[in-house]
């Protein structure tokens, strides 16, 4: 293997290593706070492999098996254990088990505010065109990247929504474009192509909201509102794949193998002067943080979610389900979740990710 090759291994280790730690620290800084005592911190799933340290009555390991990592509160599955999660009010056990997902979607938030602070923050109402295809109707017009698109055929232009809708019903017939460049304004005719070269529009032109600089600071509302959306996308995938809006292969789930073959096409990916090489590994990261602190909470015995379903009946109805029941789901759980994830491991081997050429 090249320099590149173990450079990029090191990497990816290293920010996983990272989120995941900070996931199982959300756990922990949670369980402190509410006063229950953190038997063990691990990285890894058992067997353990050795104890790194002790500190405050907590035990950090590694274990052997690399898949993701724990905390073991005091009494975590046994409520006649004093002082225990378990024992604790159902509230207190919501904290926690949210802390965990919730650090890797304020990781998300972070990391979305910093890439805003780079790029600079999408201006959502006017349109720029960033690129001109050669020989395109917009350029034979004189269309030029950088030119902000005003009007066309005397509809305001305040989204790229709102430019494609028009250029569509103007398809084979003379349109007229008003723009700005460099303060003043022009205007240009043209006819959208109704059969456009592949990988052209209408026109010829690539276009996005412009940016305007931001502060990181000014940028994590912003953040927030990113990490929204990227949750929605994850968690409305199933739904589009089933009514075949999106191709199931583009919705599968990667192992280690496959996040490495993504993370080296990021690294290895043309930056633009629009948007740094940084900023793309920036987001290929948001991406992990975000899908893992969505996918804890989903439902899923063993998981985060999981433990939160068995809390809802003691929440609303009173009723706490009987935690033998309740371990013993999550330990089968478990078990399918590991078979499961070495699964997804396998496959990033026997069907690797295809990439598009």
């Amino acid at each position: 293997m090249n320099a590149n090759l173990y450079i990029g291994i090191i990497q990816l280790a290293a920010a996983l290593g990272a989120l995941i730690i900070i996931h199982e620290l959300g756990h922990f800084v949670a369980s402190r706070l509410f006063k229950i005592e953190v038997d063990e911190f691990g990285i890894g799933f058992p067997p353990r492999m050795l104890t790194l340290f002790e500190a405050g009555g907590t035990k950090f390991t590694l274990n052997w098996i690399p898949l993701g990592g724990f905390v073991r509160p005091k009494g975590e599955n046994d409520p006649e254990v004093p002082g225990g999660l378990a024992a604790a009010s159902p509230w207190v056990r919501l904290a926690v088990l949210v802390a965990g997902p919730l650090s890797n979607l304020l990781v998300g938030v972070v990391l979305y505010a910093v890439i805003f602070s780079k790029i600079g923050m999408p201006i959502s109402n006017q349109v720029e065109i960033l690129e001109v295809a050669p020989n395109s109707p917009a350029q034979q017009a004189g269309l030029r990247a950088g030119d902000l698109v005003l009007q066309v055929n005397d509809q305001q232009i305040d989204s790229v929504q709102s430019m494609q809708n028009v250029i569509f019903d103007n398809l084979g017939k003379q349109t007229t474009i008003v723009y700005q460049r460099a303060g003043q304004t022009g205007e240009v005719s043209l006819v959208p192509r109704q059969k456009p070269p592949e990988g052209e529009g209408a026109i010829g032109i690539v276009m996005s909201n412009p940016t305007q600089s931001i502060s990181l600071v000014s940028a994590l509302p912003i953040g927030v509102k990113a990490v929204y959306e990227h949750s929605i996308t994850i968690l409305t995938l199933p739904v589009k794949m089933l009514e075949g809006q999106m191709n199931p292969s583009d919705g599968r789930f990667l192992g280690f193998k496959g996040m490495f073959d993504v993370y080296q096409a990021v690294r290895q990916s043309e930056p633009t002067p629009s948007v740094p090489q940084d900023v793309n590994v920036l987001g290929f990261f948001a991406a992990i943080t975000i899908s893992l602190g969505i996918l804890n909470l989903l439902p899923v015995p063993a998981l985060d979610g999981g433990r939160i379903f068995f809390l809802l009946p003691e929440i609303v109805l009173r009723r706490r389900i009987p935690p033998e029941y309740e371990n013993a789901i999550n330990l089968v759980g478990f078990a399918i979740l590991l078979v499961l994830l070495l699964y997804i491991n396998l496959q990033d081997f026997v069907n690797p990710i295809q990439f598009p050429k």
